[in-house]
């Protein structure tokens, strides 16, 4: 009778953990969307330079969908960086289409507006500039 208990303690358990694994994504962190930036480090103030780079970056692929402080085609980004976690905005500029179909955040705000972020060819370091530019607004 031991065994049998034992046995079915183990099964549940495996089911358990399985869908844990299939819901989260075998182990990405929901919080740090998924894509190719694993970890930010931060400096505690802004760059100044590296933010006038990300505005130059973000007025002229962004700006067609996103403005600072209202919703245009997507949402206002105000804030944003009090919000999301720093490698969950640089994987949503790098990877908006899988974002939006495995991370439960990005799939929310696609249903929410109804149209999905295209990449728009940017590299890491010009991700990383636009973060620096949403973190300057943010201050």
């Amino acid at each position: 009778m031991k065994n049998i208990s034992t046995k079915i303690s183990l099964a549940l358990l495996a089911v358990i953990i399985s869908s844990f694994l299939f819901i989260y994504g075998c182990g990405d962190d929901p919080e740090l969307g998924i894509g190719p930036i694993k970890e930010v480090k931060l400096e505690a103030s802004v760059n100044a330079d590296l933010s006038a780079k990300g505005k130059q970056i973000f007025d002229v692929k962004c700006v067609a969908c996103h403005k600072i402080d209202e919703k245009l085609v997507g949402p206002a980004l105000k804030d944003v960086t009090k919000r999301r976690k720093p490698e969950w905005i640089m994987n949503m500029i790098l990877n908006p289409e899988q974002m939006t179909k495995e991370n439960m955040v990005a799939k929310n705000l696609f249903a929410q507006y109804l149209v999905q972020m295209t990449f728009q060819n940017v590299t890491q370091d010009e991700a990383r500039a636009v973060l620096e530019y949403f973190r300057s607004n943010d201050k």
